[in-house]
């Protein structure tokens, strides 16, 4: 789903030319208006758009008095005024009333593009503020995007909320939590909810490239670049134009490459390998990591430039031990992702309490791993305790022995151990009283008092 954008002017040619402009850039969710009155009845009817285009100056209701009415009845629209003269006391008035910003006629595509994404950035810092300061996430507007992530968890659906909003700029997102966690689905719904839906969405392991091969596959690479490259290549990047790029294990990348990434995030610019040619792309850049990335930067690791550019959203995604309550429904959904041969739906309650208090350091991987292994030996009979894993089990305790040992007292322990070291020396006290470190008088009062002269 697109941006939705209102464009209100009584020009017809200039409708036209933003219209164009709309199209080459991609938007297609947006309405023009010629008349003002009409467009203020829209919104007083309850119809709404994220980012409205209002010409100052309009026949009948003007586009000051339309701001007016708009901010009325939809506070978070982001208005944009229209002038055909840079009056400084109409740019105030506007932006006293509730204006973000305003352009000047004649309308460049670049600054009008600019412009309508910096009121989009403005709107979601503020839905984002809006949202933490809620005690209950709002609904998902786009459900279909986030469907393969289950969840009843009120801060995993405050955060699949805060992802969506994010969704909807270019602004590079980073994701951070243990391993299995579900990073990359996290990722992937990002992008379906993104304006690039339908465009590519690639991972990369980061992890697994090699300072060698890295610009090859990265970048691409032509023909003859190095040997055995027998014709060009397209990397990841290009193959990505126009998508979302996903870069997984972002933390393990080693420092040496981490420039490049940056200068890709900066400039938007990259080279082939064996070329000194420099190729643009459009790509959203969506990382994530499991590491302490605050530590890797404090050692070294991690360069703080690429982590603040990576970061212009951060999403932290909680261990399946911290919402347990998805663990119910998590089963649920495995076992019924499952062929109809094996256990659908079916988990007694013993094994359920069993797997609701397990900690689960693997996450909802390893409670993926746990059901689908389960299933596949019952083939169709309900999961029991008793298939758990065995790490699993509950562990039980050995039955006490009848023949406990005696409980003694201090001073009989030392009874018994001065009387042991003393018959050792052959009863020799002085060697006695030395081996014990204490003095031979007192080795001597407390043999009289065990009775041995």
């Amino acid at each position: 789903m697109g941006i939705s954008i209102l464009v209100v002017d009584d020009e017809q040619d200039f409708l036209d030319s933003v219209e164009r402009a709309l199209i080459i850039s991609g938007h297609d969710a947006y309405q023009l208006e010629s008349d003002s009155g009409k467009a203020a009845r829209l919104f007083q009817n309850g119809q709404t758009w994220e980012v409205a285009l209002l010409d100052v100056r309009m026949p009948g209701m003007d586009g000051i008095e339309l701001l007016e009415v708009i901010k009325y009845h939809s506070p978070n629209t982001e208005c944009l005024m229209i002038t055909a003269v840079n009056d400084v006391n109409v740019v105030v008035e506007c932006i006293k009333k509730g204006a973000y910003d305003y352009l000047v006629k004649p309308i460049n595509r670049d600054d009008l593009m600019l412009k309508i994404g910096h009121a989009l950035e403005r709107r979601r810092l503020l839905d984002v503020l809006d949202l933490r300061n809620k005690m209950t996430a709002p609904d998902l507007t786009q459900v279909e995007a986030f469907r393969n992530i289950v969840t009843q968890s009120s801060r995993m659906l405050r955060l699949l909320k805060e992802a969506e909003l994010h969704a909807r700029s270019d602004v590079p997102i980073l994701i951070t939590g243990e391993s299995g966690t579900g990073k990359e689905l996290l990722a992937y719904a990002v992008h379906q909810a993104s304006n690039r839906a339908g465009r590519p969405f690639t991972a990369v392991n980061m992890a697994s490239l090699t300072e060698s091969l890295f610009d090859a596959e990265f970048f691409g690479h032509t023909r003859g670049a190095f040997t055995g490259a027998e014709k060009d290549r397209a990397g990841y990047v290009q193959h990505t134009n126009g998508g979302t790029l996903f870069l997984d294990e972002i933390g393990d990348l080693p420092p040496a490459l981490q420039g490049k990434i940056l200068r890709l995030l900066q400039e938007g610019e990259y080279m082939k390998l064996g070329t000194s040619k420099v190729q643009k792309v459009d790509v959203r850049f969506v990382a994530a990591t499991n590491r302490d990335i605050d530590r890797a930067m404090l050692k070294g690791e991690f360069r703080k430039d690429l982590y603040y550019r990576l970061r212009g959203a951060w999403l932290h995604i909680p261990p399946l031990r911290e919402r347990r309550d998805d663990i119910p429904i998590l089963i649920s959904r495995f076992l019924g992702e499952l062929s109809s041969s094996l256990a659908k739906g079916s988990l007694k309650a013993d094994a359920l309490e069993i797997l609701t208090n397990y900690d689960f350091p693997g996450n909802v991987r390893e409670l993926r791993s746990i059901v689908q292994a389960c299933a596949n030996l019952t083939q169709g009979k309900p999961i029991s305790r008793e298939l758990l894993p065995a790490f699993l089990q509950p562990k039980t305790k050995p039955a006490p022995s009848e023949s406990s040992e005696e409980v003694l007292s201090l001073a009989e322990l030392e009874k018994r151990h001065m009387i042991k070291v003393y018959k050792q020396t052959g009863g020799n006290k002085m060697l006695t009283a030395k081996l014990l470190r204490i003095g031979r008088n007192t080795l001597k009062h407390k043999l009289e008092s065990y009775g041995i002269k």
